[in-house]
């Protein structure tokens, strides 16, 4: 039964992302400059839906170590990218994609919920802390529209 729940638990991960490039921001002498990089991810629930996110990654000797803290500064472009299709129920305000962002607690979220008035899939990226949040944030919205011939179709929200 155990194994079951693991096996369970693998196949409902949030997404990982794939790096599409990166930019300097500020120039370092003898570490690694501090730069923007550019992620993709696929909702791991919706089909036909990309998740763009970019992000700061701090250079120098704490960023080398992996001991610096990342600031919250996130952006996030989500669009339709194929027929959306939708693979299972989900939940509002469900994560579709986590990173650590500190040695210690800090992570980047992103949240998904769907505006069925507006036929609309929303996400929300924000980064977190248990005892001290951050208000900086960044939201973007994808329209279920026709793809080619292909009609989208609609979620199953559980509560």
């Amino acid at each position: 039964m155990r194994f079951l729940f693991i096996i369970a638990l693998l196949f409902t991960l949030p997404a990982q992302a794939e790096e599409i490039g990166k930019v300097s921001t500020k120039w370092r002498m003898l570490t690694p400059n501090d730069k923007l990089v550019v992620e993709v991810f696929d909702d791991p629930k919706i089909a036909g839906v990309s998740c763009y996110v970019t992000q700061p990654e701090k250079g120098g000797v704490k960023g080398t170590l992996g001991l610096a803290e990342e600031v919250s500064d996130v952006s996030i472009a989500c669009r339709q990218t194929g027929p959306i299709t939708f693979s299972e129920p989900f939940e509002q305000g469900e994560a579709v994609f986590r990173e650590s962002r500190s040695i210690i607690f800090k992570r980047l979220r992103v949240v998904r919920y769907w505006d069925d008035p507006r036929n609309t899939l929303v996400y929300l990226s924000y980064s977190d802390r248990p005892i001290e949040g951050s208000p900086k944030n960044s939201t973007s919205a994808v329209t279920a529209m026709p793809w080619g011939n292909q009609l989208p179709g609609k979620p199953v929200i559980e509560d």
